[in-house]
């Protein structure tokens, strides 16, 4: 077996692939590691034929379907998944070939209703079914601590004790365990009563993830976090220096014309010299009133930089070809010491 173990903060991601034929699986992807996956398969020899989510993340953002569309892999999750994407779904039992390899799901509810684990050779991949020293949050939706019980108790923890156990979060550095030394060690896990175990569960009282509605949303719908959006419209538009738009003002004869995107009480509060009003939310219906030239050489801007991004795109796709974004936004011009003007827009 070729192995890669991926760590973005706690979130933990496998590339494996059969060392005879260099068909691959990567179980778990983060969105914001897509280009890494990518280099340790091409480094590797590797073609990656699955990508994998063990359940619906709360915590992050599966970058199975954007993987998915680049490499016209299968996105492959249990069959209960919610997730319209999901290309193959997997029943209990049921393999994937790769390759000289074989992938076999393990129905795990209990921190999802749609959690699988997944048996590879010598090791499983537990998803946040198991983790190394504790057990997933049932506290989030679709969770259920009897479930949970049931699914360590009387299926997972009667699997070979040798199993070496991956799990999709490590907050701590660590890399496996094994299903043995989880059995022996594991707090949780010497809770063994179902009753008292349900009871622990219930009242661990865990902060709530991150970005827990947005996560759940794109996971469990395939649509765009305003990050992924943010990057997106960031890839597409060109940016414009806090010097080049200062030395822009000073030329005689300048034909730029700043837009400014924020609402009116932050506008008239100080903005760039000469600047004009639109905010973001008017841009679309006003666009053709306030901007009848398409050529006209456009610089955005915003408080902080990230509206203006948007608006920028937005723009260059109604036919801006030349409106660009400002880089720092107003935030960094003020705190730059560059000119400012107060009052209503002229």
């Amino acid at each position: 077996m070729i192995f890669e173990q991926i760590a973005t903060g706690g979130c933990q991601s496998y590339l494996m692939g059969c060392a005879e034929t260099r068909s691959a699986a990567l179980i778990d992807p983060e969105i914001s590691q897509l280009d890494q996956y990518l280099a340790l398969a091409a480094r590797d020899g590797l073609h990656i034929r699955y990508l994998i989510d063990t359940h619906t993340h709360a915590d992050h953002f599966s970058g199975a379907r954007k993987l998915a569309e680049r490499l016209q892999a299968p996105v492959v999750m249990f069959r209960r998944s919610p997730a319209p994407y999901a290309d193959l779904r997997l029943g209990d039992g049921e393999m994937l070939m790769l390759g000289k390899m074989r992938i076999e799901a393990l129905h795990t509810p209990g921190h999802t209703s749609d959690s699988m684990c997944l048996r590879v050779e010598d090791r499983v991949f537990t998803g946040d079914t198991l983790l190394i020293g504790g057990t997933g949050r049932t506290d989030l939706p679709t969770g259920d601590p009897h479930a949970l019980y049931d699914s360590l108790f009387n299926r997972l923890l009667k699997l070979d004790p040798a199993l070496m156990v991956f799990p999709a979060h490590d907050y701590k550095g660590r890399k496996h365990s094994t299903l043995g030394e989880e059995i022996a060690t594991n707090p949780r896990l010497q809770v063994r009563d179902p009753q008292a175990f349900v009871e622990m569960m219930n009242t661990l009282n865990l902060s709530m993830p991150t970005h827990i509605t947005e996560a759940l949303r794109v996971n469990m719908s395939g649509g765009k976090s305003v990050a992924q959006m943010l990057a997106e419209a960031a890839a597409s538009v060109p940016f414009m220096s806090l010097e080049s738009l200062r030395a822009s003002l000073e030329q005689v004869g300048n034909a730029l014309v700043v837009l400014d995107v924020r609402e009116r009480d932050a506008y008239e509060a100080g903005h760039v010299p000469g600047a004009r009003l639109l905010p973001r939310g008017q841009l679309e219906l006003r666009v053709n009133q306030e901007l009848p030239d398409p050529t006209q050489r456009i610089l955005v801007c915003c408080e902080v930089g990230k509206v203006s991004t948007l608006a920028t795109a937005t723009l260059r796709e109604m036919g801006f070809a030349s409106a660009v974004a400002l880089d720092g936004g107003m935030k960094a011009w003020r705190e730059a010491g560059y000119p400012l003007q107060t009052g209503p827009a002229a």
